[in-house]
């Protein structure tokens, strides 16, 4: 559909009008009139953004690969364009046909990270939808939630009609055309809750004692299951994967071909909600990822091509398909990008020849800065690993390494924050034994972030740090590294706390996103456009307490809010693993034996993994 006269006038005076035209490479072309349902995927930020990420072209490509369905593509406004809209008038519109998103049948979005959820309301909001679910009858959008943050959906489950938990591939595909099906909201929310992955908001209810703790979370509806499981796809190398990237006009985040090569971790890092909610691990053999990577590239004509997955050189496979993607990226004159590296002999062999002639910073993780640290978190990395890889490296010609850390961590001691020091001191030592006292131009740069317990993760219990300690801890260790050629950055506190607030979260919360939505709040993971002061206001007017989430040590026993989600790992397992933390005990990696983290009992682990040790 053509842009119309309004809406180009908008264009002329938007900061980049490529954000809002559509017709991109690949993007889908339908008639509206002549499917059955319309689906709006909403990304609740910017397109740049939007776009980068893989989840949202692989559910477009599979939606619109049906003859019933038109998945049209949503993002937030910037600011400019916002402004704009606002003041003629202009409500939030799909880039395919540039419809009004109140007049399509489903709109879904994708929660990638907790500072989003303003954003959310906001698009309701411009798109002139009521924010809350009860204000909406059958005549208004199907809200639907899905992501890693709706593992704990219920901050926004007043919000949203639906969540879809897990693996979308089959999932989203059937709960359309269920919608397409169905007469009535309440008919079709009725007909799809008994699907694995599928969470209705409005069939439960969380019974709060004196204290402020959930002491039931009680079901409405017979229909409804006592605990939601998340939806998995088991066989990787049967689900669908797009060759036809859309291709953008403008430059995006991440602007490349992507193929995603294994699903889930077997590390079990404790702070990580990634590595326990994707499992079980699932591959892609290597003649499949090959192929599409050279399908997509034929499409897209993109001059990089990336792999996808929680830890790269964990492939099985990994030697094999590095070397071979080298040598077709060659060919095409592409560039090959193999980002999250276990930084053994191979994967060195690997950053050399595709950085040959111009080496970027090369990066590390160790997370903490004492072994005693690293073991607590199940960071299965020692000292001497890291140090042994930085002197590859360096002897390799990198000038660059950048170190992350995180702080706040539970059981950290400013024994542990000095370890960091410590760690750089060596490293800097390493380049001059092998440059010679002069070094070179070798830099260190040093990130800090603030630990966030999260939903579905062994620290799930633990309390984050206040505000006040976490500063103190940012200092101290900032001391520790007035070193020359290190640069040292960390994370702002207010928002690591407002993180954790919305991480851990129950319907409560929901009002004080609200109110901090019609206060002016967008865009709270954008530094520049964080307002700390009205979310702290917006709490103070709910009469909410962001300690009570944020700063309290849940119960192992506790009820938590988002217990009502099973993500097949068990509690049991997690409750171990944090027994285990508390000991600073490892967990070894389950490649090398099943920890019984409960996955198996559901779904098939390791499958494709060549040569895995168990199944």
């Amino acid at each position: 559909m053509k842009i119309d006269k309004e809406l180009e006038k908008l264009l002329k005076k938007a900061e980049k009008p490529a954000r809002y035209i559509g017709g991109e490479l690949n993007s889908a072309v339908k008639d509206p009139a002549s499917v059955s349902l319309r689906f709006g995927f909403a990304f609740p930020d910017t397109y740049e953004i939007g776009m980068s990420y893989m989840g949202m072209q692989i559910l477009y490509s599979i939606l619109n690969s049906h003859d019933d369905i038109y998945c049209e593509r949503v993002f937030a406004p910037a600011m400019d364009m916002e402004e704009m809209m606002r003041r003629e008038g202009r409500e939030l519109f799909t880039l395919e046909t540039f419809t009004p998103v109140k007049e399509l049948d489903m709109l879904g979005f994708t929660l990638q990270y907790e500072l989003s959820y303003t954003n959310v309301l906001n698009m309701l909001e411009l798109g002139g939808i009521p924010l809350r679910r009860e204000e909406r009858d059958d005549s208004w959008p199907v809200i639907v939630g899905g992501g890693p943050c709706a593992f704990n959906p219920e901050p926004l489950a007043d919000f949203f009609d639906v969540f879809l938990i897990g693996d979308g591939e089959e999932l989203l595909p059937k709960v359309c055309l269920a919608k397409a099906e169905c007469s009535s909201k309440e008919e079709f929310l009725r007909k799809i809750c008994a699907l694995e992955g599928v969470y209705v908001p409005g069939f439960y209810r969380p019974v709060y004692g004196k204290d402020g703790i959930i002491e039931e979370i009680r079901r409405l509806e017979p229909e409804a299951p006592e605990r939601v499981r998340k939806a998995v796809w088991e066989d990787l190398e049967t689900a669908p994967f797009p060759e036809k990237l859309i291709v953008p006009f403008i430059e995006t985040v991440h602007d490349r071909a992507v193929v995603e090569t294994f699903r889930g971790c077997t590390r079990g890092c404790r702070f990580c909600q990634a590595g326990m909610i994707y499992r079980p691990v699932r591959e892609r053999s290597r003649e499949k990822i090959e192929g599409t990577a050279e399908a997509q590239l034929a499409a897209t004509g993109h001059d990089e091509l990336s792999l996808l997955s929680l830890s790269t050189s964990d492939y099985s496979e990994f030697e094999a398909l590095a070397t071979e993607l080298m040598e077709v990226c060659g060919k095409k004159n592409t560039a090959l990008s193999l980002p999250s590296l276990r930084l053994d002999s191979f994967s060195f062999k690997v950053l050399d020849e595709i950085q040959k002639y111009r080496k970027s910073g090369l990066t590390f993780a160790p997370e903490a800065g004492s072994q005693r640290l690293r073991d607590i978190i199940n960071k299965n990395i020692r000292e001497e690993d890291i140090l042994e890889a930085v002197r590859q490296a360096v002897e390799l010609g990198w000038e660059h390494i950048k170190l992350y850390f995180m702080t706040g961590l539970p059981y950290e001691t400013y024994e542990d924050l000095e370890g960091i020091g410590d760690i750089v001191r060596k490293l800097m030592d390493i380049n001059f034994s092998v440059r010679g006292r002069k070094g070179g131009r070798f830099r260190i740069t040093v990130s800090v972030s603030n630990f966030v317990p999260k939903a579905h993760t062994p620290f799930q219990w633990a309390p984050q740090d206040s505000p006040e300690e976490l500063m103190k801890k940012h200092d101290h260790i900032g001391r520790s590294l007035k070193i020359k050629g290190v640069t040292y950055n960390y994370h702002e506190t207010e928002t690591s706390v407002l993180e954790a607030v919305l991480a851990r979260g129950d319907r409560r919360i929901g009002a004080v996103i609200e109110r901090a939505h019609e206060l002016g709040c967008k865009f709270d993971s954008w530094s520049e456009h964080f307002k700390g002061e009205l979310w702290k206001q917006a709490f103070k007017e709910t009469g909410t307490d962001p300690e009570f989430y944020a700063g309290r040590e849940r119960g192992q026993e506790e009820i938590l809010p988002w217990d009502i989600i099973d993500p097949l790992v068990s509690k049991d397992f997690l409750r171990e693993e944090n027994a285990r933390a508390a000991a600073a005990a490892v967990t070894p990696d389950c490649r090398k034996g099943c920890v019984s983290c409960g996955v198996n009992r559901y779904a098939v682990c390791f499958k494709g993994v060549k040569g895995a040790a168990h199944v």
